[in-house]
């Protein structure tokens, strides 16, 4: 799968998803961009967009032709609290399909 990982991920979390294509938000120079914007663009070119935006769910209206958003919840942003969802999080990518929004916590 095509996965974009959010700017507010440590891009060192991209090593984890072996077997998938992965890019950042920043790699890709989206950056500045609004959570409507990106999710316009990562559509056409990602399955899977990762973020730690708890937010992003009830703000952004998803349809089945939309890209999949996982939302990870731990206690920081840190990578030593993100990692250890990162088996869930692989796990749940088998069976993801477009449009859908999983919440993978602690």
């Amino acid at each position: 799968m095509r996965l974009l990982l959010d700017e507010s991920m440590d891009v060192r979390l991209r090593h984890m998803f072996v077997g998938h294509e992965v890019r950042t938000v920043r790699y890709m120079g989206w950056d500045s961009k609004s959570n409507g914007e990106l999710l316009a663009l990562a559509r056409d070119e990602f399955d899977v967009f990762i973020t730690v935006d708890q937010k992003i769910p009830d703000q952004q209206n998803i349809t089945g032709s939309d890209v999949a958003i996982i939302v990870l919840a731990a206690r920081t942003n840190a990578m030593v609290n993100l990692l250890p969802l990162i088996p869930r999080v692989l796990d749940v990518l088998q069976d993801l399909k477009r449009g859908e929004i999983v919440r993978i916590g602690a």
